[in-house]
């Protein structure tokens, strides 16, 4: 595919949205509306007792609380890794001295431009929270049993904190 054009649509402090066209060899052609997002790191914080700690926040476009790991958008100029460790520390108070890539997905590929990294965050140090001024967070411990009961129940309807937990399964 060859991308022939893309008009932004709007533009916001978070995101842009692009009306994009591109073809192929063959002449077939694809127009889209893509929201183009910087990235997100996602953590995944395991202390020594194996818990996993997961946040809880209104979600606007779900309509309702979800538990979900922490995460949050990778700023200009910042990897992915950086962008874990300030989030860790804003959204829980926690900080962490091991940090382990254990998967990088597209959430919606269709129409979101959004790449998230998820990073397991071990050897954890318990610190203040910073929240932003629009975040209200709460923070709980889950093992991996019962975040594992969670999901099948549908309590846990994260994408995020679902493929993370498969992957922390399958590194055990």
């Amino acid at each position: 595919m060859k991308l022939i054009s893309s008009t932004e649509i709007t533009r916001t402090p978070i995101f842009h949205v692009t009306l994009d066209r591109a073809i192929d060899p063959g002449g077939f052609e694809i127009k889209r509306a893509i929201v183009k997002h910087g990235g997100s790191a996602v953590m995944m914080p395991v202390d020594h007792r194996g818990r996993i700690l997961l946040v809880r926040q209104y979600r606007l476009p779900a309509q309702g609380y979800l538990w979900e790991l922490p995460a949050g958008r990778v700023d200009e100029g910042e990897t992915f890794l950086q962008a874990a460790r300030r989030e860790l520390k804003e959204e829980t108070g926690y900080t962490a001295k091991s940090w382990k890539k254990i998967a990088t997905f597209f959430p919606s590929p269709g129409f979101l431009a959004e790449k998230m990294t998820i990073f397991l965050a071990t050897r954890l140090t318990a610190g203040e929270s910073t929240p932003m001024d629009d975040e209200r967070i709460e923070a709980r411990w889950f093992s991996a049993r019962d975040l594992g009961k969670w999901i099948e129940a549908g309590k846990i309807i994260d994408a995020k904190t679902m493929i993370g937990y498969c992957q922390y399964r399958r590194h055990l």
